[in-house]
């Protein structure tokens, strides 16, 4: 499989200590893939700075340590470590708590925030969290079979909530459900320092790995680096991704998938082929923004107030998910 590796203004930075904010780790016990996806609003432009959250061992399991974390994550490494070590997630944790190796806070664990998953070599799973009484409220982890989710900092409970639900209620491959997750947190103030803002957060990445991949080698590396006040970065990573898996063959050629006319400058109908029965649809723009979403009629799409632009049209349907395009004028 290729590896895909995309970042958005890649520029230096360093820093000893930063404060990160809401993550989820997971796998899939199908497929062997382990993934780590999550978003902060922190101020630092780093096209590596995912690599301060989260780490990963193919076919083993994956720590995410956020919260008061030092540059680089030592605690991270000690946790790794571990698993590598063969610990569980929940002895990994309580390693960390006497083991905080973190000059920022002076080596008190009660500052940090861990989520834990991995595959027990028996055929099952197990997953750990977390959060440290020192952290900044809103605050939780909360933890499945198969996946982690963490935050601190939260404008409230709601952004786990849509997180944990999203990941639950999404069907797809393991890249999709990280997506639909963060997506559940794509509102104002989901870390509460960008209320102000008018985004949850400013900067986001996901991570997927594949069980036979090489540590340092994923399958899908996708990384917004933080954006200036304003700009979402949950809808650039969405576009990462939307462009990613058009580029590895989700994309349907199908000449029978119609649009008409096609650029518009008012209403597009979709044409389904007779095989196929079509559930919903999605259009996102350029920079992964979903504009609308439909259940029905799907011959006669109302674009008057879209803005001129390409978009994408996802159709889900009884035959798997299709991707069309469109020119608005």
């Amino acid at each position: 499989m290729k590896k895909y590796f995309t970042a958005l203004c890649i520029v230096a930075s360093l820093q000893l200590m930063a404060q990160d904010t809401f993550s989820i780790i997971a796998l899939d016990p199908e497929t062997g893939e382990i993934g780590s996806a999550g978003a902060s609003c922190i101020n630092i432009v780093n096209s590596n700075w995912d690599t301060w959250i989260t780490d990963i061992i193919p076919g083993r399991g994956g720590v995410n340590s956020q919260a008061y974390v030092c540059i680089p994550n030592v605690n991270l490494e000690g946790a790794i470590a571990r698993m590598a070590e063969n610990y569980s997630p929940q002895e990994i944790i309580d390693w960390l708590m006497l083991n905080d190796a973190c000059g920022a806070q002076n080596f008190n664990p009660d500052y940090r925030q861990y989520g834990i998953v991995d595959f027990d070599g028996l055929g099952g799973t197990r997953s750990a969290g977390f959060t440290g009484p020192l952290t900044d409220d809103y605050k939780e982890d909360r933890q499945g079979a198969t996946y982690s989710i963490q935050g601190n900092i939260l404008l409230n409970a709601s952004v786990i909530d849509q997180m944990e639900e999203n990941f639950n209620n999404t069907s797809g491959t393991l890249a999709d459900r990280l997506m639909a997750a963060l997506q559940g947190a794509n509102f104002p103030g989901a870390d509460s320092r960008c209320l102000a803002s008018g985004t949850s957060s400013r900067a986001a990445y996901m991570v997927v790995y594949g069980p036979d991949n090489l540590p340092g080698a994923p399958d899908i590396r996708l990384v917004v680096p933080a954006q200036t006040s304003g700009i979402e970065p949950i809808d650039l990573l969405q576009g990462l991704y939307d462009d990613l898996t058009l580029d590895q063959g989700s994309f349907s050629p199908e000449p029978t998938f119609q649009l008409w006319p096609n650029p518009t400058k008012d209403f597009v109908g979709l044409k389904i082929p007779e095989a196929v029965i079509a559930q919903s649809i999605e259009i996102f723009d350029i920079n992964g923004k979903q504009v609308l979403e439909k259940y029905e009629n799907f011959d006669r799409i109302d674009a008057r107030k879209f803005r001129a632009g390409l978009y994408l049209i996802k159709v889900y349907t009884n035959k798997g998910r299709y991707f069309v395009k469109f020119i608005k004028q």
